[in-house]
């Protein structure tokens, strides 16, 4: 069979595949990632079907669809919205980075893959999965609850310090040296600066000039800006992703809600392609020695981020009962942490079938963590309140936990005018 005839069945096969997984995923009631990720190993190395011919490919739109997740999570935010956050959340941020990136690099450290392979799995462990979560929160009809611009608050100090840890992950995958390393984190800081301040202060200016009333032109002109600043930015060692990122913080207003609705049919055909293509290069057979690391690093993980959305929860006075809903919804890790084991496998093999089964296991435990994490407490909290006393009062005799809960479901009933961390409860539609 000729080269492109089987690259053309292979590419519509893989599409056409995707569609009814995505399908089957919104029938069922839960995030498609872990569908597309037994996909491509099914169809990978030492799966069922090896896919040659349309590998490169798939490889190719790979890299698109992580540019377009972090433009389309650019998108989301204006650089006002990002220096408000760093202001109000970032003790909940130090508290998220310490409880969820040190499991991971104690573990790659057990596991005895060196001090590289433990930033990497410190990230694969720390990131939630602004996507999923976003979903779950619609889903559950969360949106307006008092708890959710804690929830985005947290999610957006993880994407932008995405901005700081990708550079440094790529220069210590690439080997440079402490100097090298350190040039490129300068590098980045001062990028991730310098667009913040010209957004700030001339971003009208930057949306005017690729602002078009042509929705063709508008697209070719954020798209291919998107590419060629990740492409400068690659080359720089500064991760063609965080290019990306910064493109979509320097647009705002129409233009970048114009942009958003043209770009995101694209950003979810390219990413479930990039989950695929991980799939693909992950053998089947090296996640069953690795799935008892994975289930532990997940409950512990799932347990660190319950605790995280506690306290950030808390900071923000939010009530006992939001403070479990904070915690449960940012169980779910995703696609960064595919990002990122993508990243890392060149130099840890190992990391890639760990973080399939635990992006498996957190994607599939995390809407559920969602749903339930609250009920839970609020039962055991129960078992675990004081008999009431035989001559209480009426009022008195009603349980304390049930009383605290009843309040509680009063102070937590859904504000659909309370201001989210962004300024908006439409920020909850953060990248896929």
């Amino acid at each position: 069979m000729h080269d492109t005839t089987a690259l053309l069945i292979e590419l519509g096969a893989v599409i056409l595949g995707l569609g009814l997984l995505g399908r089957l995923a919104g029938r069922v009631g839960f995030s498609p990632i872990p569908l597309y990720l037994l996909a491509g190993l099914a169809f990978g190395h030492g799966g069922l079907i090896p896919m040659a011919a349309s590998e490169e490919f798939i490889a190719t739109g790979a890299e698109i669809g992580v540019i377009l997740l972090l433009l389309l999570l650019g998108l989301e935010y204006s650089a006002s919205e990002l220096v408000t956050n760093l202001k109000t959340q970032y003790p909940s941020g130090i508290v998220d980075f310490v409880l969820n990136a040190t499991p991971g690099a104690v573990a790659a450290l057990l596991l005895g893959w060196g001090p590289v392979a433990a930033v990497a799995l410190a990230g694969v462990t720390w990131i939630s999965s602004s996507g999923v979560i976003a979903k779950v929160l619609g889903d559950l009809g969360r949106l307006g609850n008092r708890e959710t611009p804690v929830i985005l608050g947290v999610l957006v100090i993880e994407d932008l310090a995405m901005a700081v840890y990708l550079p440094l992950l790529t220069a210590l995958l690439a080997g440079l040296s402490l100097a090298g390393g350190s040039l490129t984190l300068l590098i980045s800081l001062g990028s991730v600066g310098l667009v913040l301040y010209v957004a700030l202060r001339h971003g009208r200016l930057i949306s005017r000039a690729v602002s078009s009333d042509n929705p063709e032109m508008l697209l070719l002109v954020v798209l291919g800006l998107t590419v060629l600043v990740a492409g400068v930015a690659q080359e720089l060692q500064v991760s063609a992703a965080v290019g990306a990122f910064l493109v979509g913080i320097a647009l705002s207003g129409e233009v970048a809600e114009g942009a958003h609705n043209l770009l995101a049919p694209l950003r979810d055909l390219f990413a479930a392609v990039f989950f695929v293509f991980f799939g693909l290069n992950t053998d089947p057979a090296a996640i069953p020695p690795v799935l008892v690391p994975a289930l532990i690093l997940a409950v512990v993980t799932a347990l660190t981020k319950i605790a995280t959305g506690w306290y950030a929860a808390r900071r923000a006075g939010v009530k006992t009962a939001g403070r479990w809903r904070t915690g449960g919804t940012l169980v779910a890790r995703g696609e960064f942490s595919i990002v990122i084991a993508g990243l890392a496998v060149g130099v840890e093999p190992r990391i890639g079938p760990l973080a399939t089964a635990y992006v498996l296991i957190l994607v599939i435990l995390g809407p559920l963590a969602a749903r339930w994490t609250e009920p839970l407490a609020r039962r055991f909290g129960r078992k675990s309140s004081p008999s009431p006393s035989p001559k209480a009062s009426p009022v008195a005799e009603q349980p304390v936990a049930e009383r605290s809960a009843a309040d509680e479901s009063v102070a937590e009933a859904p504000a659909a005018e309370a201001p989210t961390a962004s300024g908006s409860t439409d920020t909850a539609h953060s990248h896929g």
